[in-house]
């Protein structure tokens, strides 16, 4: 859905027609703050106040530089000096002793509160509203240092999705319009992951002072300008669950080493001394190079201390040379735990995954093209087109169901199937076939390539006929 200018006083928000991130500008349009209005950002810890006014532009201008910002964030962090400050729980507004949090979330209630008194009540209002809702209760409970704690697929089901697409950007506004991360950032883990939906951390200063975490953490306290952050990367937790890994301590036994990784069909395991304090790995290698220079080693003989250890949000492609040299590494969740690993295996399925509908996808292209193209001629097709075609290797998916779902085409076939049926699950296929083009970051779902086999399977069945 497009985005839509808000209303002034009080009008319906963008939050619940926009899905984009709330400004300072929303509070001036809503008459919840004015122009001119004073705001202070106290660092108690060091006895230094920052001050500055909101513009009639909904801005922040810094005293006395006069610099302005649109960020409330971008306008703290510079104001003092730090790396990352959740601006929105920084600023005080002067004269109503509340954050501008505080305000931002006045600004949320009203406009659920007015959507929900209009009438007729739209299917989209309803549903953002419950969204609204529901983050209300998450971030009662983040600020009761008791956060909620689901799946990544559980969250993505708040806004009725069921994979990380083209909601990714309005889920993040939302979050961030109620103040929220998740911790690890939903983004660069796995679908059943587990994630806090908790605020910024700070540094014990109040008002929102953030400690220098990583990326994932920061990402909505930085990024509260209003535009949508591009993040396409493919991370090592998006191939670790971070659900822990199988270990053993640094004086444990060769045979309890062995019988853990004959029981899993692990190459190797971690020697942990703790959930920070990683000794290294024991692997195959490493316990038979042990055993050979002495019969009762035990795994501290073992132990191969050259690891990798890598941050869950670093970029998989980084990571790929140490892989290939090394062939696993471990995965520190945002706690700085060892908590998942990553092996060359993994990607090798990961990159298999992703691989096999693409190569189908292929195939069927090409079969329902061979069809065509056996069957009529390119004059005749053209007219069913969207746009001019000058062969049928130019047709498109969109194409072939506008000429399959022609009657009098369809008839020239002479296949006993159903067209309507068979258009449907064309139609089903083309919603796949833009999710693996546009290379979203989940993987297709298994009945998703059963379908595309099922598909092609039954062009090939009757392809000889054309």
């Amino acid at each position: 859905m497009s985005e839509q200018a808000p209303a002034k006083n009080g009008g319906r928000s963008m939050y619940l027609i926009g899905g984009r991130r709330v400004t300072v500008s929303d509070l001036l349009d809503a008459g919840l703050i004015e122009a001119g209005t004073k705001l202070k950002f106290a660092r108690s810890r060091i006895g230094v106040t920052f001050y500055a006014t909101v513009t009639d532009n909904g801005r922040i201008r810094l005293e006395p530089s006069g610099e302005e910002f649109r960020s409330p964030s971008r306008a703290a962090m510079v104001a003092a000096g730090m790396r990352a400050v959740d601006g929105w729980r920084a600023w005080l507004v002067v004269g109503q002793e509340r954050l501008l949090d505080a305000v931002r979330q006045q600004l949320l209630d009203q406009a659920v509160s007015k959507a929900a008194a209009e009438a007729p009540q739209q299917d989209e209002d309803t549903a953002r509203q419950r969204v609204h809702e529901r983050l209300r209760q998450a971030r009662s409970r983040a600020d009761a240092r008791n956060p909620d704690r689901i799946t990544v697929r559980e969250l993505l089901r708040f806004w009725g999705a069921e994979e990380r697409g083209d909601q990714v950007s309005q889920i993040e506004a939302d979050l961030a319009n109620h103040g929220l991360v998740t911790r690890p950032s939903f983004r660069a883990v796995t679908l059943d992951s587990v994630v806090s939906l908790t605020i910024p951390p700070d540094d014990g200063e109040g008002a929102g002072a953030a400690q220098e975490t990583e990326a994932g953490d920061l990402q909505v306290v930085e990024n509260d300008e209003g535009d949508d952050d591009l993040n396409v990367r493919l991370t090592v937790g998006n191939l670790s669950p971070l659900n822990g890994v199988e270990s053993v301590g640094p004086n444990s036994t060769l045979e309890e080493a062995t019988t853990k990784m004959l029981l899993n069909d692990f190459s190797q395991l971690a020697v942990l001394s703790g959930p920070r304090n990683l000794r290294g790995a024991v692997t195959w290698r490493s316990i038979a190079q042990a055993l050979q220079q002495k019969a009762a080693a035990s795994v501290a003989d073992a132990i191969s201390p050259h690891v990798e250890v890598v941050p869950y949000d670093r970029d998989l492609f980084e990571v790929l040379p140490v892989l290939q040299q090394r062939d696993f590494v471990f995965v520190l969740d945002h706690s700085k735990a060892i908590k998942g690993i990553v092996t060359t295996a993994d990607v090798a399925h990961h990159f298999g995954a992703m691989a096999t509908p693409y190569f189908q996808l292929g195939e069927l292209d090409q079969t329902l093209r061979w069809i065509l193209r056996r069957t009529f001629h390119i004059e005749a097709v053209q007219s069913l087109c969207a746009r001019p075609v000058a062969s049928f290797d130019k047709l498109s998916m969109g194409d072939y169901q506008r000429i399959l779902e022609n009657k009098d085409f369809w008839g020239k076939l002479g296949w006993p199937l159903d067209r309507s049926s068979f258009i449907a699950r064309l139609e089903e296929i083309r919603h796949i076939r833009n999710k693996v083009m546009h290379f979203h970051p989940d993987p297709v779902p298994a009945d998703a390539v059963e379908k595309l086999r099922r598909f092609t399977n039954l062009l090939h069945q009757y392809r000889d006929q054309a």
